[in-house]
């Protein structure tokens, strides 16, 4: 690819093409999963000064522009030896690897050094992505996070020390910290508090359009900041504002709509549809039930954005409109009556109105399903509901052909909902429990959860956190303070003699069928439930619980099978092992797993056995260097989310993510603003939510070639796994196993 090149009749020596340097590194690494990534890992290389264009004119893009390596500019420079060629072949996939991690910070860099007209769709989508999880713009709107991607400036400076501003000078710009930290100096009171990466600052003055009330002073050496500048934060807020419909009662705001473009759409009668449409910011809650009624279309078949926005408001409203709220605010709907118009025309709107409330209440329904069992609330007004609609179809005929789905759904939730056990069961017999209901499948409901007697051997149910960027059962510093009882020391001898002899393919297959199975129970609204807290709901959340828990056993099973191994070579076969299961897990699409091997294989216990590690061999080094990349949380784990978004349902999602994802959006955003429901929030949770849904919307069916066979040992060995789930007593068995070398 390094040659002489001609162009418009200039010749340019020793150079390649962004395109072809860009294939070539897709055709090198299993880990370059996209031609973005590879562009900033190129980026990484430039900015470095391995490689330049040959004109100094343009970053890196995957376009017909001529690069050249910085040794290839000199004249005199030697060809390397075939030593020197081995030893980079060696290198060049932990290179790879390497940069894999860095390019995308680089990217983004090189996006937002482009002045703001020249960002192409592409780079103002990236930009966007990249907003949703900067913890200073968690409270704005979709729309304003979109028209800042096209507004902000990459700032960076490269010494500790340099003043960015001084207290009492006039306000410019607002700042976000994308890289760094700094000092908030006041005059005569010294340092007053320290900002970090995600923080803001300087917002105030532009707001107030007063002097700077304190002096900004970098902490350490290249800081990297995000800027808007005063013209275009003031141009964005007047905006806002100037889309924002605001409807009052009694002089105080009770719905808040805002205006966005809805494209150039064209009816099927050939009629132009409005351009625009508006979507509720916040509100009451019987406002926004009203909107939602109102503005909902009654075709036979709604839009996909349409169904989404409503199905926004009936996943999220036992947040802010519990069902014994929304449940007479219905019924009060389906019998209202106009008060103006023609005799026809109060006829039209009463007809349209029960239609209306009559398909959003099938579409609660169907959500909710034998959840809606434990309140006595909805089930009553089912009932009565159902009798309100049977009468009045005697009278309107264009009613009945929502009866017949109405009474199905109505006769489903009422009687013993054997059809949703088998979709929502919780398989608690296999996780040894010495519950009667475990021998009945019968799922975890209600107050029932509390029942749940766990034997002694069982996994201990964890909270997952985050440390440093990596997932763990519990707080390092905690590790020294977890004394197990004696009945929790867990089994004292490996399975090694049984794993072996297992097919790490079988394996991982029946890891997914039992992992799916498990994962079928969890209900959309558990996510909902754990993120707000369950005990605002009376609610249970075992089927996520248990499926969490999974987690946490699959990842304990991998450090207490090395652990329990004293021979060497052995451990080194277990460590193959476990790296080819992850693989399989991988193929099969169960992400799940797939992290908590390889999070079990990273734990302290596991990744300070040295001389284990060296005697395994390169290539499996190098495969599991490469899952470790997906792992990276850099970027908001922009690495797992790129692989992710190219898969197909049915997979297994990487569950601990979703639920920080929610996490993170309820803690940094208000339920309420001025009394109002926060209805943005609840648009940005239910949208997560519904990556569950996605997940889901294929049914799994297991290979018939390896079900067909006997694989009963392989099974029951996957749901009964050999676990010690104690990190104090695994460390120890790990210090044992190899002493620290001096």
């Amino acid at each position: 690819m390094i040659r002489d090149r001609k162009y418009h009749l200039k010749t340019y020596r020793q150079c390649c093409v962004g395109t072809e340097l860009v294939d070539w590194m897709m055709q090198q690494s299993p880990c370059v999963h996209s031609r973005t990534q590879a562009v900033g890992m190129w980026q990484v290389l430039l900015e470095e000064g391995v490689l330049n264009h040959v004109d100094q004119e343009h970053y890196f893009q995957d376009k017909y522009l001529f690069y050249r390596f910085l040794d290839d500019e000199r004249e005199d420079a030697p060809l390397p030896t075939e030593e020197e060629k081995k030893e980079c072949d060696e290198e060049l996939q932990d290179t790879m690897l390497l940069l894999s991690q860095i390019g995308p910070d680089a990217h983004m860099r090189m996006i937002l050094r482009k002045p703001p007209g020249q960002r192409t769709v592409d780079d103002l989508e990236i930009i966007y992505e990249e907003l949703l999880h900067i913890k200073a713009l968690s409270h704005l709107s979709t729309t304003v996070k979109r028209e800042l991607a096209g507004v902000l400036i990459f700032e960076s400076h490269p010494k500790a020390g340099t003043v960015l501003f001084n207290q009492g000078e006039e306000g410019t710009s607002w700042y976000i910290i994308l890289k760094g930290s700094v000092n908030v100096v006041i005059y005569g009171k010294g340092v007053v508090c320290t900002l970090h990466e995600g923080d803001d600052f300087g917002k105030l003055a532009l707001v107030n359009d007063a002097p700077r009330a304190a002096s900004i002073v970098l902490r350490e050496d290249n800081c990297h900041f995000l800027r808007v500048d005063k013209e275009d934060f003031n141009r964005i807020l007047r905006d806002v504002e100037a889309n924002t419909v605001r409807l009052k009662e009694h002089d105080q705001d009770v719905l808040v709509l805002e205006k966005i473009p809805a494209g150039n759409r064209v009816s099927n009668q050939g009629n132009s549809q409005p351009q625009h449409k508006y979507i509720v910011m916040s509100g009451t809650p019987e406002k926004i039930l009203e909107h939602f009624l109102e503005t909902m279309r009654l075709e036979a078949t709604l839009n996909e954005a349409t169904d989404s926005v409503l199905n926004d408001f009936i996943m999220m409203h036992c947040v802010f409109m519990p069902n014994s709220q929304l449940c007479p605010a219905l019924m009060a709907h389906y019998h209202a009556q106009p008060s103006q118009g023609t005799e026809q025309e109060k006829m039209d709107y009463a007809l349209n109105n029960k239609r209306r409330v009559i398909r959003l209440v099938l579409q609660w329904a169907a959500l909710y399903g034998d959840l809606l069992q434990e309140d006595e609330a909805a089930m009553a007004f089912l009932e009565e509901f159902y009798v309100s609609v049977s009468d009045d179809t005697r009278m309107i005929a264009a009613l009945k052909e929502q009866l017949p789905e109405l009474e199905k759904i109505v006769k489903q939730i009422s009687e013993e909902p054997k059809a949703a056990q088998k979709k929502h069961k919780v398989l608690l017999q296999l996780f040894n429990t010495s519950d009667d209901r475990a021998q009945k499948r019968q799922p975890i409901r209600g107050s029932d959860e509390e029942k749940v007697v766990l034997k002694p051997h069982d996994v201990s149910v964890f909270t997952t956190l985050s440390v440093n960027g990596r997932l763990f059962a519990c707080p390092r510093d905690q590790f020294d303070s977890l004394a197990p009882l004696p009945e929790q020391e867990g089994p004292s001898t490996g399975t090694v003699g049984t794993f072996e002899l297992m097919s790490s393919k079988d394996l991982a297959h029946q890891m997914t069928i039992y992992d799916w199975e498990l994962f079928n129970c969890v209900h959309e609204l558990e996510l909902i439930y754990h993120t707000f807290g369950r005990h605002n709901f009376k609610k249970t959340t075992a089927n996520l619980d248990l499926f969490l828990r999974r987690f946490n056993e699959i990842q304990f099973w991998v450090v207490t099978e090395i652990c329990l191994c004293s021979q060497l070579s052995k451990r080194v076969q277990l460590l193959k092992k476990y790296i080819k299961i992850a693989a399989h897990c991988k193929e099969y699409k169960n992400l799940n797993s797939f992290f908590a091997i390889i999070m079990g294989l990273s734990n302290v216990a596991v990744s300070r056995l040295s001389l284990t590690w060296e005697k395994l061999p390169s290539k499996f080094k190098k495969i599991y260097a490469e899952f470790e990349s997906l792992m990276d949380p850099s970027r908001n784990h922009r690495a797992y989310r790129l692989t992710v978004a190219k898969l197909d349902p049915p997979l297994i999602p990487f569950m601990p993510l979703l639920i920080k994802d929610m996490t993170f959006t309820h803690e940094g955003n208000k339920t309420f603003t001025d009394n109002l429901v926060n209805f943005e929030k609840m648009r940005m949770i239910a949208n997560t939510v519904r990556t569950v849904k996605f997940c889901r919307s294929q049914s799994f069916n297991p290979d018939a070639a390896l079900t067909n066979k006997n694989h009963q040992d392989v099974r029951s060995y996957v749901r009964q796994l050999n676990v010690i789930d104690n990190q104090r007593t695994l460390s120890q068995m790990s210090h044992r196993l190899e002493p620290r070398r001096a």
